[in-house]
């Protein structure tokens, strides 16, 4: 579905990070890891067309690519409802009703949740508003930027079932970046560690080592095997 070699991006002059390389196939679910300001955001946006960069960037010729904001802020007083805003977009692409039903029964979107203004959604339900969002158009790989980032454990449980759920009834793609190892070790078929460069790529079990730890995220890091927490 994607592969990526010497993928380099620099903005206003600072390096933001060099030669990524990484290939993603159909189906499989790839999470990007790394601390803050490593370069996992830009990433993201790369892939999409937001930024210059020097490499290569080889997409399938079938790639349809839906994509998750970390987060959106929306106005309280926006005069728009979550139902509005799909049928916005499903005009746009030229979907069928049908269509539109399908979207929102899989992404678990209640007709309650439809008719509440933008402003107004808990962070799962706006979570919810932007898988659904990113659905229309039947995408075959979707990019998902830290989906649960402003949600609490429950939300963030049920958010990544979905995820889960929609990747296997679809057979999409998934390129998710998380900060949480026990979603990587349960979900990813691989894992790219990024800190301004590539430290490992490959599957969550052999790629995450102490020695990649340790390069991530220095030596205060504590290294704990997933077998005996995800921590």
């Amino acid at each position: 579905m994607l592969k990526v070699t010497n993928l380099s991006v620099s903005l206003d002059g600072e390096a933001i990070f060099e030669n990524i390389n990484f290939e993603i196939k159909k189906g499989e679910n790839l999470a990007i890891i790394g601390p803050n300001g490593s370069g996992k955001t830009v990433l993201l946006k790369t892939l999409l067309g937001f930024f210059p960069y020097e490499g290569e960037i080889k997409w399938a010729e079938n790639a349809r690519i839906g994509y998750v904001p970390q987060k959106i802020e929306a106005d309280r007083h926006l005069p728009i409802d979550l139902e509005n805003l799909i049928n916005a977009k499903a005009a746009v692409l030229g979907l069928e009703k049908s269509g539109v039903k399908t979207v929102i029964e899989s992404a678990k979107i209640t007709e309650k949740i439809l008719k509440t203004p933008i402003g107004h959604l808990s962070g799962g339900q706006f979570q919810r508003a932007l898988i659904a969002f990113a659905l229309l158009g039947r995408p075959t790989i979707m990019l998902l930027d830290e989906p649960t980032a402003s949600i609490d454990q429950l939300g963030e449980e049920q958010i990544y079932e979905l995820i889960n759920e929609l990747q296997e009834k679809y057979g999409i793609t998934i390129i998710l970046v998380s900060h949480d190892l026990s979603v990587v070790y349960r979900y990813a078929t691989k894992v790219l560690c990024l800190n301004k460069t590539g430290i490992c790529f490959g599957p969550p079990e052999s790629a995450l080592t102490p020695e990649v730890f340790k390069k991530l995220y220095g030596e205060k890091h504590k290294y704990v095997h997933h077998h005996e927490s995800h921590a």
